[in-house]
């Protein structure tokens, strides 16, 4: 857990840069595009530089989350337009980009954002420690249902899992919503982002608890922490990560929560079927795991199940594979 968690948050963390990213210059004519090209030449691979011919078209880009920022070539004084609910810390590097360009006229640089976040999360990140909080509920809760549940047939820890799941994204709402202030409408939206997020963890976990047994707790991390966290978006965009993580915001179930929840609390819905999708996929995929799982199980009680006795011969009343295969679980359980 050690190296994995320092490879992980290391790798992510330790050195954002950008890569491709994307920014606007509005305005019209030849200026415009010597502008803009001698801003891409000077920055090489670390921005992908657009020409917009007025400001309406560059704020309805950034509430989409084409771009990033967008300089307004010509205005008095220097202006520059963010959506800091998309990342604050990309606002932050957008910003040292263009304060020089302004520095140049001689005038300070005006920051315009057109999708700010909430007075009560000024830098937009507690969406991903909600992520967090509701992360650690869910696959802390796989152990416990995995170890202490094993005894149960896989259709009640199936069950079990949507319920506990269901109890975990209302905890995480509670946050969001009354306690800290996060989201200030569509509470629930939030939950039942949270919801199919959790479900997700805990069908997968407790599917894959069939197979790893007292691994699972780091089986859980490496997928729910070590490359979620790492990849969600909720500190640093893919756009200031390396490709690794970056690849991973497309499609992992962290991404798909933090950026929903963004859509949906900043961005009036814009994306937020693709999130919403990413975390079915998820859901989906615990569902199958937890079939493989139920059928190895099946497999496994008919293979310990004992041999018809000889006649006159008592049978045994328990098998002691199996006796020893619940204490294993309910140890590690109370263990974790």
């Amino acid at each position: 857990m050690c190296v994995g968690m320092g490879l992980a948050y290391l790798g992510a963390f330790a050195a954002p840069e950008p890569h491709h990213l994307p920014v606007a210059v509005v305005g019209a004519g030849p200026e415009a595009k010597v502008f803009a090209q001698t801003l891409k030449d000077k920055a090489g691979d670390a921005l992908d530089v657009r020409t917009v011919d007025a400001r309406t078209t560059a704020v309805d880009q950034l509430r989409t989350r084409h771009i990033d920022g967008a300089y307004v070539l010509g205005a008095e004084p220097p202006e520059l337009i963010v959506a800091s609910a998309g990342s604050d810390t990309t606002v932050s590097v957008v910003q040292k980009i263009f304060t020089p360009v302004a520095a140049e006229q001689g005038k300070p640089l005006t920051v315009t954002d057109v999708a700010p976040t909430v007075s009560d999360d000024p830098t937009g990140q507690g969406l991903f420690f909600l992520l967090v909080a509701v992360s650690i509920g869910s696959y802390a809760s796989v152990a416990v249902l995995g170890g202490a549940g094993a005894a149960l047939r896989m259709r009640v820890r199936a069950l079990l899992a949507v319920g506990v799941s269901a109890v975990v994204a209302l905890i995480g709402a509670a946050f969001a919503g009354p306690v800290f202030h996060l989201a200030h409408s569509g509470l629930w939206g939030v939950w039942g982002l949270a919801w199919v997020y959790s479900a997700g963890i805990l069908l997968i976990g407790v599917g894959l608890h069939t197979f790893l047994k007292r691994w699972t707790t780091l089986g859980v991390m490496v997928l729910f922490v070590m490359l979620n966290f790492t990849s969600s978006g909720g500190v640093f965009r893919p756009e200031l990560q390396n490709g690794f993580f970056g690849s991973l915001h497309a499609f992992w179930n962290g991404a798909g929560f933090v950026e929903g929840a963004r859509s949906l609390l900043y961005f009036d819905h814009y994306g937020l079927g693709r999130y919403v999708g990413t975390l079915v996929a998820w859901l989906a995929v615990g569902a199958v795991v937890l079939a493989v799982a139920a059928a190895a199980e099946r497999r496994r009680r008919r293979a310990l199940a004992p041999a018809p006795a000889p006649t006159g011969t008592p049978a045994p009343t328990s098998g002691d594979a199996a006796d020893e295969t619940v204490k294993e679980e309910l140890e590690e359980a109370v263990g974790v």
